[in-house]
């Protein structure tokens, strides 16, 4: 019997939103149909306006909120579409919706997402599972990474320590320790792909940095990369986690001198950061790992790769397409995995990833009503 779930996933990067469908019925996922949703030019204009807030808390993103809600319905009514499936034969949707800020080391620990889970539900006739960071910063947590819990259930080996490392906008690494009684850790390293891709933005204006081609043209600055990797968020030791409200272009100008490094050897310098410093992560906290396994949009980008497996020889870096599931979409199926964990009572969290206190049930549902 099919247990059939929708996972809906919009990264840092802001682009549109991964839909995946996922049949959840055994312990090894089945990705029945994906589907890739941009977001019009408006919209996307008005998130980039509504991050740059200084307290989004406080502003009235409520319009804002239901439009991206619509926007994630629209993208699993296509996806239910193309996979011929009814929506009545849809258990229920996890979204993670869009982040706006995540703060868990403010005063008051927050961390923002919109994309309206009633709206959706309204739109697709779904029950929605939504709000998944809110009871780890409750319990104590950054509400973030949320991932490990699921690559875990996934990826972990009797055989063989291994770490998998989500390069979105964020990187964030797993590590799964081969013996089962040794708990598993994680935390975000820094950046992903989140400054290579705004500095393309701004200086060639492409999305990305396509096979990481301009980065690899280029030479990574020696006094740039130094400056870069002295901000204090690299010698933090986990839990930790951040985002795009830390790592963004003002954050590289105040590096940047008047005089400084060609546009491309900063996108090279960019890349050399994002591999170091996942690099550095997987050596210091994931020293017995035989194998790195890479998601995410960074897991298209050869440069990057390179340069990553060069860092970490002779460890095996290596795809998760390697071992059952497609690297462009084990986020979007990671949260129709926490949906139903949500569903069946069982905690999303693992503490000793993001500082809570203790292991809690993750999400609020949203009736299809």
């Amino acid at each position: 019997m099919t247990a059939l779930f929708i996972g809906l996933m919009s990264g840092t990067s802001m682009d549109g939103i991964d839909a995946a469908l996922v049949d959840l019925s055994s312990t090894q996922p089945r990705v029945v149909a994906t589907h890739e949703h941009l977001y019009p030019e408006d919209l996307r204009t008005q998130l980039f306006e509504a991050i740059l807030l200084e307290d989004p808390l406080s502003s009235d993103l409520s319009r804002l909120d239901d439009a991206i809600g619509a926007v994630f319905a629209e993208a699993a009514r296509a996806l239910l579409e193309s996979a011929g499936t009814a929506a009545s034969a849809v258990t229920a949707i996890g979204s993670h919706g869009q982040t706006i800020r995540h703060a868990p080391d403010s005063p008051r620990p927050y961390s923002l997402q919109i994309g309206s889970p009633r709206q959706i539900a309204r739109m697709t006739g779904i029950d929605v599972v939504a709000d998944f960071r809110r009871a780890d910063i409750e319990a104590g947590g950054q509400g973030a990474p949320l991932v490990p819990a699921f690559h875990a259930a996934l990826f972990r080996s009797p055989t063989e320590t291994r770490a998998v490392v989500n390069i979105g906008g964020i990187a964030n690494i797993s590590v799964l320790p081969a013996d089962p009684s040794a708990p598993v850790t994680g935390f975000d390293t820094g950046p992903g792909n989140t400054l290579m891709d705004q500095w393309v933005r701004e200086r060639q204006g492409l999305a990305m940095d396509r096979d990481g081609e301009w980065a690899a043209g280029g030479h990574p600055d020696p006094d740039l990369l130094a400056c870069l990797q002295a901000d204090p968020y690299f010698q933090l030791a986990p839990p930790k986690s951040t985002g795009r409200e830390h790592f963004n272009l003002d954050w590289l100008s105040a590096c940047l001198g008047q005089d400084g490094p060609t546009a491309q050897d900063v996108q090279s310098t960019l890349c050399e950061l994002t591999a170091g410093s996942i690099a550095e992560a997987t050596r210091q906290f994931a020293g017995e790992a035989r194998r790195l396994l890479v998601c995410g949009g960074g897991a298209h980008n050869r440069e990057l790769l390179r340069r990553l497996a060069a860092g970490l020889d002779p460890v095996a870096v290596e795809s998760t397409g390697a071992h059952g599931l497609d690297p462009d979409w084990v986020e979007a199926v990671a949260f129709a995995w926490l949906a139903k964990q949500h569903l069946d009572g069982k905690p999303g969290n693992m503490p000793e990833v993001t500082g809570a206190r203790h292991p809690v049930v993750l999400g609020r549902l949203f009736k299809q009503s």
